[in-house]
């Protein structure tokens, strides 16, 4: 799928703010969010001949989720490009509710591969159909509706523990 300057600057101008925002709502930091949706889209060029966008505006938002997703797991691991802030919010033992809901779902995450992670927030929190996230993903619906049953009862047995 080669992309020209014009077709990118078409798309940056329809999806750049959809991108933006979905950032922002995973990694809770403008600087950090604008740089994140920068990279959405050099990600998009870098990887256009593998690309398929038959709809741009899902492939872009899943770009986005996946590459905050790994910003967030990278300051967990301790990556030193990681941001001060972000490694402190991702590995900090603060009892506060917050970051006990943090602690629950990196435990919850590390149990499910990360392509169920990435089903849960298309689903969860951006509010998908399990029919559009079977789309996103590439999977059946009843694979994705398996995934994440698989992803809630290990949830439940987390806190029974």
């Amino acid at each position: 799928m080669g992309i020209d300057y014009a077709e990118i600057t078409a798309l940056y101008e329809r999806y750049g703010k959809m991108v933006l925002r979905r950032c922002r709502q995973l990694l809770r930091d403008e600087a950090m969010a604008e740089d994140a949706a920068q990279n959405v889209f050099v990600l998009f060029i870098t990887h256009s001949e593998r690309l398929h966008a038959e709809y741009p505006s899902s492939l872009l938002n899943r770009i986005a989720t996946n590459h905050c997703l790994n910003l967030i797991r990278d300051a967990q691991r301790g990556d030193p490009a990681a941001s001060d802030w972000l490694r402190e919010v991702a590995t900090s033992e603060d009892p506060a509710p917050r970051f006990e809901a943090r602690s629950v779902l990196k435990r919850l995450f590390g149990l499910h591969e990360e392509s169920t992670r990435t089903m849960a927030v298309l689903h969860l929190l951006d509010g998908m159909t399990l029919e559009e996230v079977a789309e996103e993903t590439g999977m059946s619906v009843s694979g994705v509706r398996k995934r994440l049953r698989g992803l809630r009862r290990s949830l439940i047995e987390l806190e029974g523990k």
